[in-house]
């Protein structure tokens, strides 16, 4: 207690000053609104910006996982959809699944290799027949088709792009039921055309075009893209159509594989066609 009192006493011209300068320091910050809010937004900007830093390295380390993470929930939502079905009983319009059979299944894929200015485009996809993917299957996006795939080895596959010369999809216009097949001239990457639509038919520009569905690689209303040029065909009574594509193909990364559960029945019922005779 001695001791105490001497320090005091010793130093009690320091600490008197201290605690005076603590108080006017206090008046000032507390009564000043313009030293104040200096401080405050300082001190805002410092932590926003920390904050900022942290949140965009939290972003990208967890931005892949995120991606396959939605492109498994679009998954299961679009199994709950009607295209993804076969309806059972026709009498019934309520979707149930005791009266609908699954067509489609999806599995996502990432894009880790394209081209989209050559004459014949292709995607390499980071999944392969470990996962159940074929030769012959659709691939598509969250904005529109992509493409067919062309190959697939145990852990990978080649997609022949909706950009190349011999794409021939079947598609059509969503209100009108018009249909042919998507080409590309190689002009641009974000238009192609479609062929063989009677010019008797109307069509407008900025109708959408979708998949037809009736080669069973992609399901039916799937978007491919909408009419923004028409013109006719020299000779012939047919529309020259222009499509802007709905997914620009130098950007896409995400996609899923479509897998038609009935395709060797489709394949099986269609092999029983006669030949015509003109074709011979």
């Amino acid at each position: 207690m001695r001791n105490l009192i001497a320090f005091f006493k010793r130093f009690q011209v320091f600490l008197f000053f201290a605690l005076l300068q603590i108080a006017a320091f206090s008046l000032y910050f507390s009564t000043m609104s313009f030293p104040r809010s200096q401080y405050l937004t300082t001190a805002s900007i410092v932590s926003g910006n920390i904050l900022s830093v942290r949140n965009e390295v939290n972003k990208l380390f967890s931005l892949a996982a995120e991606n396959r993470k939605l492109q498994e929930q679009n998954v299961l939502l679009r199994k709950q959809l009607p295209l993804t079905y076969v309806q059972l009983d026709r009498r019934l319009y309520q979707i149930n699944d005791t009266v609908h059979l699954q067509r489609f299944e999806y599995l996502p894929a990432t894009i880790i290799n394209s081209t989209f200015d050559k004459r014949n485009n292709y995607f390499t996809l980071d999944i392969g027949k470990k996962q159940g993917v074929e030769q012959g299957m659709g691939v598509f996006s969250d904005k529109g088709v992509i493409g067919i795939v062309h190959a697939s080895s145990t852990h990978f596959s080649v997609v022949k792009s909706v950009l190349t010369q011999d794409i021939n999809m079947d598609v059509m216009v969503k209100e009108t039921g018009a249909f042919g097949l998507l080409k590309w001239n190689a002009s641009t990457p974000r238009k192609g055309q479609i062929t063989g639509i009677s010019n008797d038919t109307k069509v407008r520009k900025w109708q959408e075009v979708v998949t037809r569905g009736g080669s069973g690689i992609f399901p039916r209303g799937l978007s491919v893209g909408k009419i923004c040029e028409i013109g006719t065909v020299e000779g012939k009574p047919l529309w020259a159509i222009d499509i802007l594509f709905a997914e620009d193909y130098r950007k896409v990364q995400g996609v899923y594989v479509v897998k038609n559960l009935m395709s060797e029945e489709l394949k099986a019922i269609e092999g029983k066609i006669p030949d015509d005779p003109d074709d011979e």
